[in-house]
């Protein structure tokens, strides 16, 4: 944690001090010279520094004016703590003053601050204050009985300086708790000590019968008018203690609150995901709304029919291949196969590949028909990133041809026929996969699968694909420019399907939960990027895709409304 903690004292004749600070030293990038086990040169002197910044702040203070015993924790010449973090390599360095320049004015600032103008009600307590110039603190100030100091106690803090406001803030129960357990072992150790010298000499009766001056009154104290945090807690090692302390806080609270980044709420892809796979797996996972889990089941065994009793026999691994498209998946199908969407266009050509696609994002019925049912479920694989999880019905091989309305994904041995009401419908595509004769599958790679097999597109579709979408003609620039790795274009894919996602949620809120006109619809599409070349097109994604939204989405938007009108009458 980047952070500093440092013990303060109220001095009566110095004012505030800082007497104590513990600091983290993140370990220098590694360079060559270390790499080889030769210590950089300035290793020791930099260890050095904090003791020769103690000594210039200790010999400033003594031309300033004298500093008295309880101003000084360690002495100059005191090399002070250093404790290794061995899993990070941070150092955890101790001594009366920070080591770096610029830290001691802001450790001086804080200190001066806590003991002064920013205190809590009754003096005693934590606050909160700072600026992004001087940075954060976190402050606990605290007394410590004394039977010599006036009012028989003394006055200190222990602060925390930080830059992040937010992390400080959010850290605000942990330290407060931690910081009070120290903060009460001093008081209970200094406590025993008082209450011996009490009972050997008690100083409230000395002081009601001598005689006050407020020029000598310091010195009518035998010049013990400050003593050190040592003296009155009768501590040996009091220091290596609060270094200890103080090291293990930061290394704490830095461990306990990590940075990472969060994606927001789920996407539509997930939450689908989940129900299909709480559907096949009740038992592995518990959802936290039954009802709702029931219906979105209910929905799934409607929307999808057979098709689901007939993957029950599929095993784990083949149901995660058809629900999450994943590509680590392909290696394990035998034979050729498709490894990437650029990889199926090089090999269909690219008109080809953009009817295809055309059809896939139209929500058209796509249908293989080839003996090698690894490479269907490999174009499928490829295929189906195309689309929202929600818009997938799937059959990856089937020995007779299933309706639309169960599968948009079909594949079928090469001897089952098609419909004739199929194979002329503009709502459906066909791909005919056959084998090259003169060549031999075990000597042929991925990347000549052009040369292994022979495809044949065929569809009743009259209407052209070049126009649109809008998502096609996008992607299409992507997978043609070979600068862009798979990777990347995976990541374009991803982010287009995002767009378009929002832009199907806010047409699916305003036509059929608001349940706005025509003219009005056509205006939320032109501010949607809808309209213009290849409107049609675009017009037809969406309306396909508002099929993928989660039945979990359409009941909160459904409930929002209903609540939003009884709300005026309630």
């Amino acid at each position: 944690m980047n952070a500093l903690v440092a013990l303060c004292h109220f001095c009566e004749l110095h004012g505030p001090r800082t007497l104590f600070c513990t600091e983290a030293l993140h370990p220098p990038p590694p360079s060559p010279s270390s790499q080889a086990g030769i210590p950089a040169p300035g290793d020791r002197d930099g260890d050095r520094e904090g003791e020769g910044l103690t000594m210039r702040a200790n010999s400033s203070a003594t031309q300033r004016g004298e500093m008295c015993e309880g101003c000084r924790s360690l002495p100059a010449s005191h090399p002070g703590f250093v404790s290794i973090d061995d899993e990070t390599g941070i150092r955890f360095l101790s001594h009366q003053h920070p080591r770096q320049p610029q830290l001691f004015s802001v450790v001086r600032q804080a200190c001066v601050r806590s003991l002064s103008c920013e205190v809590c009600p009754g003096r005693e307590g934590p606050i909160f204050f700072g600026d992004e110039q001087h940075g954060f603190v976190f402050s606990h100030t605290f007394f410590i009985k004394d039977s010599l100091a006036r009012g028989f106690q003394r006055w200190y803090s222990i602060v925390m300086v930080a830059m992040d406001r937010i992390y400080l803030i959010n850290s605000w129960p942990f330290l407060l708790r931690h910081l009070r357990l120290t903060i009460q072992s001093l008081q209970s150790t200094a406590l025993k000590v008082f209450d011996s010298e009490q009972g050997v000499c008690p100083q409230r009766a000395v002081r009601m019968n001598s005689v006050f001056s407020p020029a000598v009154f310091p010195h009518q104290r035998s010049g013990n008018a400050a003593r050190s945090l040592t003296s009155l807690t009768q501590h040996p090692n009091l220091w290596a203690s609060l270094h200890s302390s103080f090291s293990w806080l930061l290394k704490a609270c830095g461990s306990r609150l990590t940075e990472k980044l969060l994606e927001g709420a789920p996407t539509e892809d997930t939450l689908v995901l989940f129900f299909k796979i709480l559907l096949e797996f009740p038992s592995k996972l518990v959802f936290l709304c039954p009802k709702e889990q029931e219906e979105e089941m209910s929905c799934w065994e409607g929307a999808e029919g057979g098709v689901i009793k007939s993957q029950r026999h599929q095993s784990e691994s083949e149901l995660g291949l058809d629900f999450l498209g994943d590509d680590a998946k392909l290696d394990e199908l035998p034979g050729p196969k498709f490894r990437s969407l650029r990889h199926l266009r090089q090999v269909l050509g690219a008109a080809e590949f953009r009817q295809l696609a055309w059809h896939v994002l139209m929500g058209n019925q796509v249908i293989w028909r080839s003996a090698h049912p690894g490479l269907i479920q490999s174009a499928f694989t490829v295929l189906k990133s195309l689309l929202p999880v929600g818009c997938v019905r799937s059959v990856p091989y089937s020995a007779q041809y299933e309706e639309a309305y169960k599968c948009n994904f079909l594949g079928l041995s090469p001897d089952v026929p098609i419909p004739t009401h199929v194979s002329s419908s503009e709502f459906s595509v066909l791909v005919d996969v056959s084998k090259e004769k003169s060549f031999q599958s075990s000597a042929v790679g991925d990347s000549d699968i052009c040369s292994l097999y022979q495809f044949v597109i065929s569809s009743g579709n009259t209407q052209p694909t070049d126009r649109g979408p809008t998502l096609l003609n996008k992607l299409e620039v992507a997978l043609s420019n070979e600068n862009l790795s798979v990777a990347v274009v995976s990541h374009c894919l991803l982010c287009l399907k995002e767009e378009w996602m929002n832009k199907v949620k806010v047409l699916f809120k305003f036509s059929k939960v608001d349940g706005r006109g025509r003219e009005d619809t056509q205006k939320v599409l032109a501010l949607l990027g809808a309209t213009g070349p290849g409107e049609e097109d675009n017009v037809r994604l969406l309306k396909f895709w508002m099929t993928g939204l989660s039945k979990t989405y359409k009941s909160h938007l459904m409930t929002a409304v209903r609540g939003g009108e009884r709300s005026p009458s309630q």
